[in-house]
């Protein structure tokens, strides 16, 4: 799926679908654009989760822009409270068609809330500060897989293709495109890490003015 919902319990299920079973209220909505990640974390859904093929979050090729802006287009967007670009890959190694959806999604309903979830690994993918990219009033909040309160245990968590020097740059990427984007979030996963480990992540996340998300845990 490119464009999905999710329902209670974490089931990826399509926007229709979602729509059927949860017909009142406003909803998130998510976007998948790749299946290519520069991490292969240790509890990532990618190698864990078994689904059905029409409710696959794998893509068999990467969608264009103008695919992406057709299925947004069959939005019923009165319902639409958030688009969060997410799902197994990591959105923003395509960085260009991310951009041109943020800025498609803001004029044609400026009043939807945008995010995007990342390792927030970009500046070393791409080789430079990407942190501004995120300006212009396209992006409503980032959320950053902090994962670890140190670089050690960030990489065994992780295993990012760029070695030890990952866990500095996602935190310099968090508290630069602070400048850019309105909220930043960073997040870690229960059952992964113990009470002990939260606290220091949250001690990081205080000493540099960002939020701490505990994320639920999926196995399944």
């Amino acid at each position: 799926m490119i464009v999905y919902a999710v329902d209670k319990g974490g089931e990826y299920i399509t926007v229709e679908e979602s729509l059927r079973r949860h017909p009142e209220g406003k909803r998130s909505i998510y976007v998948n654009l790749t299946n290519r990640c520069t991490c292969a974390c240790t509890f990532c859904l990618r190698t864990m989760k078994k689904m059905a093929e029409e409710h696959s979050l794998w893509l068999k090729e990467e969608p264009s822009a103008e695919l992406v802006k057709s299925e947004l287009g069959r939005v019923p967007w009165e319902y639409v409270e958030e688009v969060v670009f997410c799902g197994f890959g990591e959105p923003t190694m395509r960085l260009e068609v991310l951009k041109e959806l943020l800025r498609y999604i803001k004029s044609v309903q400026p009043q939807v809330k945008t995010r995007v979830n990342t390792n927030g690994l970009s500046d070393l993918y791409f080789k430079r500060d990407t942190a501004p990219d995120f300006g212009g009033g396209i992006l409503d909040t980032v959320s950053i897989s902090l994962n670890a309160s140190n670089a050690e245990r960030y990489l065994e968590l992780t295993r990012s293709e760029f070695g030890i020097d990952s866990f500095d740059a996602m935190l310099s990427f968090a508290q630069h495109v602070k400048e850019y984007v309105p909220e930043v979030v960073l997040t870690v996963v229960d059952h992964v890490e113990d009470d002990g480990e939260i606290a220091l992540c949250k001690k990081i996340c205080d000493e540099r003015g960002l939020r701490l998300r505990v994320r639920p845990y999926e196995d399944s």
